[in-house]
């Protein structure tokens, strides 16, 4: 695996039209993933307790009659009966969730980006105009009007800020949220829940008639490959769920939500490595198995496609043959499998549906599989030949040795310096106080990547430096070290330009961990000797 001290590259059109891309996708994602556990609240609460679930409950799941019920005092509204008469039916919690918590806690996140817990609240504010003005699920609504509205606060405070006399800071605070907040709810309810609601309407129009004229195959196309630039949080979370938990609504399952989450590509792929690739990358491949099946990290399997790109044709080939099987038998989730792992899959899967999903994932692997393996044994053959292992260690020795000379920007730490960076360093001079683990979500590989440099840095006795990990997006400027996957360390220097910045193509397994080790060792040993003296 191949690491890289990064120094400041001229930013090609192509990259920076990725990095922007990527950090709209993590903008849509940072409103999205904190709030997951909601989602999976809900989808776990419908799974069980609505008619269909596996234990109907007429009170939770929002269907009984409380008139003809012992429990009393619950929410309850009027319903009409097949007779034609009327009856209190309990509101139970799946529709208030939908319908009210989700939105409002999307809403809030994006506020609480753009201005803080000031946003949060107006955002908040808007979103319930926006929610009750409109007939549909307003996930989509609340993407828009939550940062939207937090942005607009933000610029009226912007008019009289520090023009307010002393004594009536809070005084002003308060009416201006609650005024602005009040005229946005009104206007988000006649003027942009009608139109949300439109545009709602006509993506699910969009989404039934690609099923209706089987085309749903083809969004592998794009999500596939998206994934792998490490677009996947922003294709999942940022659009797929809140579509897939708008048809929940209407068809009570939606295979939306396996589009991206699906494992089977990936565990297909990562198979193949196991049993015919050379090298690191088989050794490695069947821990990546592990932690991409069962864990949901699909990103640990990425490298592995982009070390040979043409295996992106098996993981689009996998997923269009998952999204085909979910198509035949009809079968979905009842809420996002998050992470993407065969637990969260089958915890999310409807009576009903386990035949279609586990098909969608076993063949989806068994595709990809075939394909991948198919390319590697063809390459394999030829890269032997050629003298080249397949790892990317020694791919990266074979390119210095071919340059008759070291690249800094193949992750040497000894003597590389961030050329042009405002955080240059002197590797071995300074002592390391904090290093910082990168990813899109914040969440996945870079907890795992922080938790095995943690454990190195333990057993070398330097416990006292600080290990964590952090969404890009979310990465503030000071650390002395940040790491990152090799695609996304254009944007960790963004927002950390005076860091210096690592490169690594995997997480779990990368030569760059012993180097940091190594160097804080004598960077402790040179402080040291500099006291005693």
């Amino acid at each position: 695996m191949s690491a890289s001290a990064a120094a400041v590259p001229t930013v090609r059109r192509g990259k920076s039209a990725q990095v922007r891309v990527q950090r709209f996708g993590a903008f849509l994602t940072s409103m999205i993933m904190p709030n997951l556990p909601a989602f999976l609240a809900w989808g776990l609460i419908t799974t069980l307790f609505i008619a269909a679930g596996w234990t109907p409950n007429g009170i939770l799941g929002g269907f009984g009659n409380a008139d003809a019920m012992s429990w009393q005092g619950a929410a309850t509204a009027l319903a009409q009966a097949k007779d034609g008469t009327t009856f209190h039916q309990y509101v139970g919690l799946v529709g208030p969730m939908i319908t009210y918590l989700l939105p409002l806690l999307i809403a809030n996140a994006g506020g609480r980006i753009v201005y803080k817990d000031r946003g949060a609240v107006v955002a908040s504010i808007v979103a319930v105009g926006m929610i009750v003005g409109s007939t549909v699920p307003m996930f989509l609504g609340a993407m828009i009007v939550g940062p939207a509205s937090a942005w607009v606060m933000k610029k009226i405070d912007s008019i009289w800020a520090g023009k307010i006399r002393p004594g009536f800071e809070m005084l002003v605070d308060m009416f201006s949220a609650g005024i602005a907040g009040a005229a946005m709810a009104v206007g988000a309810f006649f003027l942009f829940a009608p139109v949300i609601t439109s545009v709602s309407k006509a993506l699910g129009h969009v989404v039934d008639a690609m099923a209706s004229h089987q085309l749903l195959p083809l969004m592998s196309l794009i999500v596939e490959p998206a994934k792998v630039l490490f677009l996947n949080n922003a294709i999942g979370n940022g659009v797929l769920v809140p579509l897939g938990a708008q048809q929940v609504t209407q068809h009570g399952q939606s295979l939306l939500f396996l589009v991206e989450a699906n494992p089977g590509p990936g565990f297909g792929i990562l198979l193949a490595y196991t049993l015919l690739g050379v090298g690191v990358a088989k050794s490695s491949a069947p821990g990546a198995i592990i932690i991409q099946f069962f864990g949901g990290i699909h990103e640990v399997y990425f490298p592995f496609v982009l070390m040979k790109p043409m295996l992106i044709i098996a993981a689009i080939l996998g997923g269009a043959t998952g999204v085909a099987t979910n198509v035949v038998f009809g079968s979905g989730l009842r809420g996002p499998a998050a992470p993407g792992s065969i637990i969260a899959v089958l915890a999310a899967t409807p009576r009903g549906s386990y035949l279609g999903v586990i098909l969608s994932v076993v063949l989806s692997a068994a595709v990809s599989f075939v394909v991948a393996a198919v390319i590697l044994r063809a390459q394999r053959r030829r890269d032997l030949e050629l003298g080249e292992s397949g790892d990317l260690s020694a791919a990266i020795a074979q390119t210095e040795a071919n340059k008759g000379k070291s690249s800094s920007a193949l992750g040497s730490l000894s003597g590389a310096a961030t050329a042009g960076a405002a955080g240059s360093t002197l590797v071995g001079t300074r002592p390391i106080h904090s290093i910082i683990f990168a990813c899109d979500a914040g969440m996945g590989s870079s907890a795992m990547g922080a938790s095995i440099l943690r454990d190195k840095l333990r057993k070398a006795g330097l416990s006292d430096i600080s290990v964590v990990n952090k969404a890009v997006a979310n990465l503030e400027d000071g650390a002395d070290i940040v790491i990152s996957q090799s695609e996304l360390t254009d944007r960790a220097r963004r927002h950390a330009p005076t860091s210096r910045h690592l490169s690594v193509d995997n997480f779990l397994a990368s030569p760059v961990y012993d180097d940091v080790v190594t160097e804080a060792k004598a960077a402790a040993a040179t402080a040291g000797d500099r006291s005693a003296s």
